[in-house]
Order: C-alpha cells, then sequence, then structure tokens
C-alpha cells in the first residue's frame, strides 16, 4: 500500500526544452524574464531588464502630470513591492505596436497585473507599456531605455 505525502512530493527529474529565463537576446526573450522577475520578486533579474540610462514614466492624475525616475529609483521602488506583497501575477498580453531595428525598438503591449498584499488586499490592473528597448549590436541582450506606463486609474 501506498499513500501521497503532499509534503515529500516525487521529483521531477524530466528534462524540460523550456528554460525559465532566456538569454534576452530577443523582444519577447525580454517580456518573459520581466515576468520571472515579476513572479519570483527577484530584483537580481529585474535589474538585467534595465539600461543604465534607464527612465520611467507614469501620468500621476492627482498632480496632473507626468512623473519620471531614474534606474536607481525605480530598483527601490520595484523592491519595495516585491517585498511588501504575498504574490504577483504578471501577464503580457499582445503587442499592439513595434517598430525599430537590430538596436532599437520601441514596443506597446498590453499586460493584466494582479498584486496581492493579504487575501483582503487584491488589485488588478489593465493597461499598456510603451517601452524603447536597446542594445549595443545585434548580439547582446535587450534592455529597457525608457518605459512609460499606460495605465488609467
Amino acid at each position: 500500500m501506498s499513500c501521497f505525502n503532499p509534503f515529500s512530493p516525487k521529483i521531477d527529474n524530466s528534462t524540460s526544452t523550456e528554460n525559465i529565463l532566456t538569454d534576452q537576446k530577443t523582444v519577447e526573450g525580454l517580456f518573459q524574464n520581466f515576468k520571472y522577475s515579476y513572479t519570483f520578486k527577484d530584483t537580481s533579474i529585474y535589474g538585467q531588464l534595465l539600461a543604465e540610462d534607464f527612465v520611467f514614466s507614469y501620468f500621476d492624475y492627482d498632480l496632473g502630470a507626468d512623473v519620471t525616475w531614474d534606474r536607481a529609483t525605480d530598483m527601490r521602488t520595484t523592491n519595495g513591492l516585491f517585498i511588501n506583497t504575498q504574490d504577483l501575477k504578471l501577464i503580457w498580453n499582445n503587442i499592439v505596436f513595434e517598430e525599430g531595428d537590430s538596436v532599437l525598438v520601441d514596443v506597446t503591449r498590453s499586460f493584466n497585473l494582479t498584486i496581492t498584499f493579504n487575501p483582503n488586499d487584491v488589485i488588478n490592473f489593465y493597461g499598456f507599456v510603451d517601452m524603447t528597448l536597446t542594445r549595443p549590436s545585434a548580439d547582446d541582450k535587450w534592455r529597457i531605455k525608457r518605459w512609460k506606463d499606460l495605465t488609467n486609474p
């Protein structure tokens, strides 16, 4: 007779051809790594997505003005989000606009983001990102140079 112990599941020894992280040499690979960083709340992976001269911006409806911040501020803000949430679920939807070349691309993409602070405090966002991705050469990783959040409140 055997039984199932949920606290001691079997080890999966199968080999998967799909890795969680990518080499980030494709636009889709960058977005996959972005999703991974949010899913596992991993600032080391998140930091590898951002160019050194990265700029984040959004429209603050209370102020009636655009707000921008640099890479260091974004890293602190994202780390705070990762630390203060129980769960983050990011779904990248369709790319609605993509234009550029092998070293500079503008991408607009829709997303769904569910932020769970606790079981009684869950926020759902649906919106768009407008990003400029850059890399030194076609053999390098894509990085986010500019990210404008187009989410309405």
